[in-house]
């Protein structure tokens, strides 16, 4: 039983509207699913994917009036995103920059070409280079065009004040190998391979930063982050596997889009494991993704309420 990589990362925005405009104007990402939180439903949960909204691809946002981030550690901070190369993290480097927001140029870390940057709201972002053989589903009507267009989830890190108890939890619980190690920004870092590692998709960097102060949940922040397994099969595999290891875990949660477990890794970091279906075509044809407010079947009844509280996305 193997996770098959990162299935989507979902952090915090307190703008919805401002949120949706970078995401897709400047990013350049589909929104593929406008939708609520199921267990918060005054709060839009927007999700942002590839043309043809694949596991793996979507960075996704709860609405909250929130303040920032505490950054810190026992949290996730810095998402990968995936460009095909060298030349369009050069490309990337002008667009960011002429829409007047900083990055920290092209750089290696890792033996990988990377474009550190951050949102609006602090939410720190990195183009990794991927020239590699991995599937791209290009979005014929985003503000990128297709050569540079955002692949996916690339590398993920996150930040552990002690690295023996979530070692011990992704090796033992979850079945990830660590491949190797390395030094950035006074940090010890240890990466962390799914289904035998070797891409930039499949690889979790543990930072060690015994010196930070915890993380504050808020804007800018990451709230989980979501690992794939394939099916429904394997998924139940799962929910027994934490149950026999005795891990808490949230059990068996249907999401309509996918199915959920959750569960905090002992650093502090809330995972969940997805499966890849049924997936985001299930009530809106593939071709017109996004452009209505979605509910799962036991929310349509509330439709009238729900959307009365929800701002525009447009303003």
């Amino acid at each position: 039983m193997v996770l098959t990589g990162f299935h989507h990362l979902t952090a915090v925005t307190a703008d919805a509207p401002a949120n949706h405009r970078f995401y897709t104007a400047v990013l350049g990402l589909r929104l593929v699913k406008k939708t609520v939180n199921q267990d918060d439903v005054s709060a839009y949960h927007l999700f942002y994917a590839d043309g043809i909204a694949s596991p793996g691809s979507d960075v996704t946002f709860f609405d909250w009036p929130v303040g920032r981030e505490r950054r810190g550690t026992g949290s996730v901070v810095r998402t990968g995103l995936r460009v095909p190369g060298r030349d369009a993290l050069d490309w990337w480097a002008q667009r960011l920059a002429g829409f007047g927001i900083a990055h920290g140029g092209v750089a290696e870390r890792d033996g990988h070409l990377v474009l550190d940057f951050e949102d609006p709201e602090g939410q720190r972002l990195a183009l990794v280079a991927d020239p590699g053989s991995a599937p791209h589903h290009p979005w014929p009507a985003s503000s990128v065009q297709r050569d540079y267009q955002i692949l996916g989830l690339g590398a993920v890190a996150m930040s552990v004040a002690n690295l023996a108890p979530t070692d011990r939890s992704l090796r033992e619980v979850l079945g990830m190998e660590r491949l190797r190690g390395y030094a950035d920004d006074g940090a010890d870092v240890h990466v962390y391979g799914m289904d035998g590692g070797g891409e930039t998709a499949k690889e979790l960097h543990v930072r060690v930063e015994p010196g930070l102060p915890a993380a504050g949940q808020g804007a800018g922040g990451v709230h989980h982050l979501a690992l794939r397994t394939p099916d429904d099969a394997t998924y139940r595999g799962w929910v027994e596997r934490l149950k026999a290891l005795r891990v808490p875990s949230s059990g068996p949660v249907d999401r309509y889009y996918f199915h959920s477990l959750y569960f905090r890794d002992p650093g502090g970091v809330l995972f969940e494991i997805a499966t890849d279906g049924p997936g985001f075509a299930t009530d809106e044809p593939l071709d017109r993704l996004g452009e209505r407010l979605a509910l799962p079947p036991f929310l349509e009844g509330r439709r009238a309420e729900i959307e009365a509280g929800l701002k525009p996305l447009d303003v």
